[in-house]
């Protein structure tokens, strides 16, 4: 049965078997939430889908391990992309919407703050003064 969330934000799924796949992500997870080795704080629960390969990464540095290609970062134009998935309850995000977010607008999990540090390895963005 499906519901509407009290935050305001999509559905939410009481059934399991309604809920959408998750994406597989790759790289060295060390639970479901999507932390890794590299970051795994309680609010460490994004990943990313890098544009080079159309993979869902939770770090850059898990994505330097994995792969022989370099990072491409996602440009303005694009970041009406899915390209963020909430690792605490599966909602897939808009490049767009997650940078005008502090957490999850389904779930309401925050996000970790300190991520905006590494926005320029995943996004176009201007430089910071």
């Amino acid at each position: 049965m499906r519901r509407r969330n009290p935050s305001g934000g999509s559905m939410l799924h009481d059934d399991p078997a309604e809920r959408p796949a998750r994406p597989r992500v790759y790289g060295a997870t060390v639970d479901d939430n999507t932390r890794c080795e590299h970051y795994a704080g309680p609010a460490d629960i994004v990943a990313i889908k890098f544009r080079c390969c159309d993979r869902f990464y939770p770090c850059f540095q898990c994505h330097a391990d994995a792969e022989s290609h370099p990072a491409a970062q996602w440009a303005p134009a694009e970041w009406s992309e899915r390209a963020i998935l909430c690792g605490a309850c599966g909602q897939t995000l808009t490049i767009e919407a997650y940078r005008s977010v502090s957490a999850c607008p389904a779930c309401g999990s925050p996000f970790n703050d300190g991520c905006r540090l590494h926005a320029h390895l995943y996004f176009q963005v201007p430089p910071t003064r």
